[in-house]
Formats: structure tokens, C-alpha cells, sequence
């Protein structure tokens, strides 16, 4: 096992570096850079200082210097901890994701918590009785959920909430609590706020984990080993839970590393971006937008690193959970 995790880690820091490279290099791609649209915003206000205040931005950020330096100086730095400054907000990109990754991390684990919670019960439920009038509804209200985008279920109820309600749903907190410092009443004033997101997200994407698992647990079901346990007199239940679970879920174990825990970065970004929730998404989206190649490069690189840890998690978790996987 040790050497398999060295090996790992070694395709790991390879992939990484190369996975680093190709971003910053994408994020370059289009002509122009941020500061030829703060040169052109500074021309518009009438500010004749623009282009000496620009080329003085260009030095400080080292935008004059070809891309293969500027990347060198930016992924040297990023091993320390330093992950450049940001060009639209002047400030330490470290500083801005600090701020915004515990209400991510909060955001996302809430979400993917009520998503697993939804999804698997259902799921065992709907295979266990196949056909049946439960069954139907649920496959039904998962046929919906899959061909329902979150980013519009999320402006359907914003739509809902502001002209039927004439509620205010976007933000994590009430005006008064927003930079207010942490207590009972701010934490209860976020669990009024957090459901919303997490029920958006567990809507579209429970949805398609309830399927697999059905069909998953449908196809374990026949196997030889759930029959053999069935003759051994256990009880329909442990059958079901103990044993046939246990390897049905092996997909949905699969889906958490390489989609739910990157997805703390990037899941769910165009409903954060619409519901105006301090996460790093829109964050992300912006610095894509404008070309803040620092913060967009770090946005990317920690979601590959995530990316990267999420299979590796996922790869001990089959093992654990199927000897089969283990003992190859």
C-alpha cells in the first residue's frame, strides 16, 4: 500500500505541474491582458495618467515579462504558500480564498450531506421495490431532477421568493450579520440561509446518484453472493444493507472523489454566482472573465490538486469497502 501511494503521489506532482502549466498558458490565450481593460476603464474616466499608471501595474505584476518567467515566478512562489496578488482587487489571492473558503467548505459539505442523505435511501428503496407505484414517482421526480439545471431551478425560486414572497434569498446572511462577528445568532441566521442552496443542489443532483444506485443495487441483487446470504437464513434487511449495499454504492463512492470533492471549488458555481453567496466560484468566474491570471491559475490549480485527491480517496474507499478491489 505504501508504495502505491508513493507511486500516486509521484503521477500526482507530474500531473500537477503539468495540468498548472496549460492553465496559466489557456488563461493567456486571448489577446489583450487585464491591464488593457484597466487602461481602457482609467481612459474612459478621463485619467491622462492612465497609460504611465499601466505600464507602472505591468512592472509590479510582471506582466512585462514573457509567459514562461511570469510562470516560473508564479509557480515557484505557490510551493511557499505565496500565490500572487490579484489584479482587480490589489490584494494577496491568498488573502480573497481565505476569506471565502470556510463559507465554500460550508456551502459544499451541507449540500453534498443532504444530497447523499436523499439520494441513497431512495435509491435502495426504489430497487428494492421495483416497479411499484413508488418507484415510478421517484424515478419520475429523478427523470425531472436530471433535466433540471440548477442555475434555473435557482432563478425560479429567486423569481418566486422576490415577486410572490417579496423575500430577499441571496447571501448566506441577513444585512446585519454579514460582517458581524461570530455568535449563536449569526450562526442560526446562516442555517436559515444555507438550506436554500442545499436544497437546489440536492434537487439536480441527487437526481442522478438516486438512478445509479437503483440500477446498481438492481444488478447486485441477482448476484450469487446475495442469494447465498438469503439461504443462509439472514434477514431480508441485513441482506440488503450488509451486503448488497456495500457493493452497489461502489459507483456513487467513485462519483464523490472525482466530482464532489473537486466540486468544493466548482460545483455549483453559476447558483452561487446568481444567489450571491460568498463562495470562491464567482470568484473564479470573474478572474476567468478579466484575465486575473494569478487568480484564476491558483482557482485552477487547487481544483486539480482537489481533483487529484479525490480519486486517490475514492480508489482506498473501494478497496475498503470491496474485498474483491482490495485483495487485486
Amino acid at each position: 500500500m505504501i508504495t502505491y501511494l508513493v507511486r500516486r503521489l509521484g503521477y500526482a506532482a507530474i500531473m500537477l505541474v503539468l495540468v498548472s502549466f496549460v492553465s496559466f498558458l489557456i488563461i493567456d490565450l486571448p489577446p489583450g491582458d487585464y491591464m488593457d481593460q484597466k487602461l481602457a476603464e482609467l481612459s474612459e474616466r478621463g485619467d491622462r495618467s492612465a497609460e504611465t499608471r499601466i505600464e507602472e501595474y505591468r512592472v509590479k505584476y510582471g506582466l512585462d515579462k514573457p509567459l514562461l518567467t511570469r510562470y516560473w515566478m508564479w509557480a515557484s512562489k505557490f510551493v511557499t504558500g505565496d500565490f500572487g496578488e490579484s489584479f482587480q482587487f490589489e490584494r494577496p489571492v491568498k488573502d480573497i480564498l481565505g476569506e471565502r473558503l470556510q463559507m465554500t467548505l460550508v456551502v459544499a459539505l451541507f449540500a453534498t450531506a443532504v444530497m447523499w442523505i436523499v439520494a441513497i435511501p431512495i435509491g435502495v428503496y426504489s430497487a428494492v421495490n421495483q416497479y411499484s407505484l413508488g418507484d415510478q414517482i421517484m424515478t419520475a421526480v429523478a427523470f425531472i431532477g436530471m433535466g433540471m439545471p440548477n442555475f434555473l431551478l435557482a432563478l425560479l425560486i429567486l423569481f418566486f421568493a422576490v415577486v410572490v414572497l417579496d423575500a430577499d434569498i441571496t447571501g448566506l446572511f441577513s444585512r446585519e450579520f454579514r460582517d458581524a462577528p461570530w455568535s449563536l445568532a449569526r450562526v442560526w441566521d446562516l442555517l436559515k440561509h444555507l438550506w436554500i442552496p442545499a436544497l437546489i443542489s440536492s434537487i439536480t443532483g441527487s437526481a442522478g446518484l438516486i438512478r445509479i444506485m437503483r440500477a446498481n443495487l438492481l444488478d447486485t441483487l441477482g448476484q450469487p453472493f446475495v442469494e447465498a446470504a438469503r439461504a443462509r437464513g439472514l434477514k431480508n434487511r441485513s441482506v440488503i444493507w450488509k451486503h448488497a449495499v456495500r457493493i452497489a454504492i461502489n459507483p456513487l463512492v467513485v462519483i464523490f472523489g472525482s466530482e464532489h470533492i473537486p466540486g468544493i471549488i466548482n460545483r455549483n458555481m453559476l447558483l452561487a454566482y446568481i444567489l450571491n453567496l460568498p463562495t470562491i466560484g464567482p470568484v473564479f468566474i470573474q478572474a476567468l472573465t478579466v484575465q486575473d491570471s494569478y487568480m484564476a491559475g491558483t482557482c485552477l490549480t487547487f481544483l486539480v490538486i482537489l481533483t487529484l485527491l479525490g480519486n486517490l480517496l475514492a480508489d482506498i474507499g473501494l478497496a475498503w469497502l470491496d474485498p474483491r478491489i482490495r485483495l487485486e
